[in-house]
Formats: C-alpha cells, sequence, structure tokens
C-alpha cells in the first residue's frame, strides 16, 4: 500500500471515523469520556476513543517494524503524528469530494477482486480471514479502507504527483534493477501420499514397514495415483493424492523443498512430520514469471515520483489546514499528553 508522507504513514491503520457530525456540534459533558469529542474537521469529528484506537494500532506497528533505540525514537511523536494523520485524511477527504473524486463502491469492489485474483483467494470469505489473521479486521473495513486510501491517492496524484516529472528512461532503468519486486508467486502442484505414523513405536514400526512396501510397488511400475487412493489416509486421496497448483507458501517448507527440487513425475524420498509419514510426487512446477514493464510501469511511477514529492506533499496539505475549519475543543497539549 502507497504511503505519500508521513504525516499519511497511518491513514489505512485507523479506524472508520465519524464523519457526519456538524461542526456546530459540542460535546456532551454527561457521555462517556472515551466518546468526547477532541477535535473538530471540518464537519468531521475526532473522538478520544478513535484516537487512542488508532494510537495503539500505529504503536503496534511500530513495535512490528522497529527495535532499540530507533523505536524509542519512533513512539515520542508517534501520538502527534497519529492525531495529524487522522485531521489530514478528512482534509483529503473533502478535497476529493470537492474535485469530483471518481472513486465509487464499483471501483472498491474491482479492487478487492484483483487482490483476492493476486493472492489466490477463491472467495471473499478467504479473504477475511486473511485479513482478520494479519490486520484484525473483517472485509467491510477492509473496503472501507480501501475507498479512503484511493480517494487520498486520487487527490495527491492530481495536486501534487501529477506535477513531478520522472523521465521513462529513469522508469525502464528501475524496472531492469528490480525485476524480482514484479515476480508472481512461483507455483507447483504434487500428489502426496500420506501415512499415520500412530502412537506406538510398534505402530509407528507398521508404518515405515507399509510405507517401505509402498515404494517397492512404486519401483515395480505401480502408479503413485492408484497407491494413494488406496493407502492414503489424507482427505486428497480422493483424487489420487493430488492438491492441485499451490503457492509457495502454503505447505510445511520441509515439503515443498522438497517437491521443488525434484523433476517432474519423480517421487520422493519419505518425508516425516510429527505425525505422519510422507511421500511426494512432483507433477508440474512453474518457475516465477515476472510481470512486463507495461503491467507495471505505473507503480514504479508512483516509486520514483514519491522521494521527489515529499515537500510538495507537505507543502499541500499545509495549505489544506490553511484552509479548513479545524477546531480543538480539548487543547492540543492536553491531546498530545494522552
Amino acid at each position: 500500500m502507497r504511503l505519500f508522507a508521513p504525516a499519511l504513514a497511518l491513514l489505512l491503520a485507523v479506524p472508520a471515523l465519524v464523519a457526519d457530525t456538524k461542526p456546530e456540534a459540542k460535546p456532551d459533558v454527561k457521555a462517556d469520556v472515551r466518546d468526547e469529542i477532541l477535535v473538530v474537521v471540518n464537519k468531521h469529528i475526532i473522538t478520544r476513543r478513535t484516537l487512542a484506537q488508532s494510537v495503539e494500532q500505529q504503536n503496534a506497528a511500530l513495535y512490528r517494524q522497529f527495535a532499540g533505540k530507533e523505536l524509542d525514537e519512533k513512539l515520542k511523536d508517534a501520538r502527534e503524528k497519529t492525531l495529524q494523520g487522522l485531521v489530514d485524511a478528512f482534509l483529503l477527504e473533502d478535497k476529493g469530494a470537492e474535485l469530483g473524486s471518481p472513486v465509487t463502491e464499483e471501483y472498491v469492489r474491482s479492487t478487492i477482486d484483483g487482490i483476492k485474483k493476486e493472492n489466490n483467494f477463491a472467495t471473499d470469505a478467504d479473504l477475511e480471514r486473511a485479513l482478520k489473521t494479519s490486520l484484525g479486521i473483517g472485509l467491510p473495513e477492509f473496503m472501507k479502507r480501501q475507498k479512503q486510501q484511493a480517494v487520498q491517492q486520487f487527490v495527491l496524484q492530481r495536486e501534487v504527483y501529477s506535477k513531478v516529472a520522472v523521465e521513462d528512461n529513469e522508469l525502464r532503468a528501475y524496472y531492469e534493477d528490480h525485476k524480482d519486486e514484479y515476480r508472481l508467486p512461483s507455483r507447483f502442484r504434487i500428489r502426496e501420499l500420506v501415512l499415520a505414523k500412530g502412537a506406538t513405536a510398534a505402530e509407528q514400526a507398521e508404518s515405515r514397514k507399509q510405507l517401505g512396501a509402498i515404494q517397492a510397488e512404486l519401483k515395480a511400475g505401480k502408479p503413485f495415483e492408484e497407491l494413494a487412493r488406496l493407502h492414503s489416509t489424507s482427505p486428497s486421496k480422493a483424487t489420487g493424492g493430488d492438491l492441485g497448483w499451490m503457492n509457495k507458501g502454503f505447505l510445511r517448507p520441509s515439503i515443498e523443498d522438497a517437491a521443488v527440487k525434484l523433476k517432474t513425475d519423480q517421487v520422493s524420498e519419505p518425508l516425516e512430520t510429527d505425525k505422519d509419514l510422507y511421500l511426494i510426487q512432483l507433477l508440474a512446477l512453474e518457475d516465477a514469471p515476472v510481470k512486463a514493464f507495461a503491467e507495471v510501469k505505473a507503480k514504479i511511477l508512483e516509486k520514483l515520483q514519491e522521494p521527489k514529492a515529499q515537500n510538495a506533499i507537505e507543502q499541500f496539505l499545509a495549505s489544506l489546514r490553511m484552509r479548513a475549519n479545524i477546531r480543538y475543543l480539548v487543547p492540543k497539549d492536553e491531546i498530545l499528553k494522552g
């Protein structure tokens, strides 16, 4: 995900903000303190609860990325940057509306479909499971953030990035030097034959004896598929052990490493996990292809424009802040103290 400037570095990390409160709204003194309105940005509000959630998420991200003194430095001004990021997010949202942002629900839906295709998620439910594991959010919230990001990108592209020149030869040179960044996932297809090891020494000895007999049948010419249907304890026995096309990273590393070292139709030596014994047969292996230059040119342009545009972005955001109606209902110094 592209982040346009330090002040915007957490726009996608923050939860959805309430955007329907009028500027005239005043905090209810009897309301829960966590819902206290801290800042009014045009027609939007930032509450104490929203800021607390955003700071928590931002700090978690910093702990994942940094350590030691570098982490300490980042945490020092994280709360102030988080607050500024929330304000700037609303300013960009309003600017997008003023410019007639073309971002629609259909556009967001197509973006989600593209993410699913690129990551081999068959359904929305598959994507949502991955989102909850990696980001702790569901698909509706992710779609909302995708829309926010798209509007922000539209504004910055039109008002800032379109005015930053990058020569075509710079784009081509970057592509040639960084092709690995644009590789698609490598794929392979295997059959597996799985035997449960058993709990006791006697059961394990019997499993290894059975595996040896299966290997002998393979050497005698019996098809792997047929033996998998007869002997495998995995649900894949129904397909003769065929797992279909798999991207690297989905199976146990020991199995993947063995698979990619095989020749087509070759069967591995026995592989062992804590519970099972395996034989695998490589059916096909595809090298990771590189996306064509034309396909990634726009992304490279964004990448090379970004460092050239940092000052321009800060100036643009400063101009939005000057023209906006930003009111602190709680003094900013008090907000930053926590």
